[in-house]
């Protein structure tokens, strides 16, 4: 079993110079994936990426749409899809299985019903739970500006070091690390992470 995740970005149009996001873009799945065969930018502002650790999937979602909102005025559609994966391609998007079906199919439905991130399992009572926690989280990462979404990709690439570490690497003082973490609602996204690897952990047993 794999997870999946497919999106693509809003507001691309509206730079000059798509290089603003698309550096972005590149550095967040180099990050998440080393094996270059597993991710893939196509049509010029879509991606995909096999996040082959399925309990990794929601976090590594948010990494990405940080990583992107770091730039103004411009946010990410993301569609994950866990399932199996039955045929192994040169390039990601040569792959196949459910995950890679789910994932495509999930990231059609965001663009007709205008939301950016939503998962599609085997399990439909599974689907529903999770993305109604997802439109609750949208509530606040779809409203992060570049400095909450520049802390929350900081935190989420030094997880074990303290916020006065935090505060040190971007050059401000540790009460503007604990406000902005407060306005992106990071303690609460965590805690949903933690209850995302719990629900996710049904699909194996």
């Amino acid at each position: 079993m794999t997870s999946v995740i497919t999106g693509d970005i809003i507001g691309s149009s509206k730079h000059v110079n798509p290089n603003v996001w698309l550096t972005s873009l590149k550095d967040a799945l180099g990050m998440l994936e080393t094996e270059f065969n597993k991710w893939e930018i196509y049509r010029g502002d879509s991606f995909q990426i096999e996040i082959k650790d399925i309990y990794n999937s929601f976090e590594s979602a948010v990494y990405i749409k940080s990583c992107i909102k770091c730039n103004k005025d411009i946010d990410v559609r993301l569609a994950i899809g866990i399932g199996e994966k039955t045929f192994d391609g040169v390039k990601v998007t040569e792959s196949n299985g459910e995950a890679f079906q789910y994932s495509g199919e999930t990231l059609e439905l965001l663009k007709q019903e205008k939301t950016n991130l939503k998962i599609k399992t085997s399990n439909e009572v599974l689907n529903r739970e999770l993305n109604l926690y997802f439109k609750f989280a949208l509530i606040a990462m779809d409203s992060w500006t570049v400095n909450t979404a520049e802390i929350v990709k900081l935190s989420l690439e030094n997880q074990n070091k303290l916020q006065k570490e935090l505060a040190q690497l971007i050059g401000i003082n540790q009460e503007a690390v604990s406000k902005r973490l407060k306005r992106a609602y990071f303690e609460e996204i965590q805690e949903l992470n933690l209850l995302y690897r719990e629900k996710i952990d049904t699909l194996i047993q």
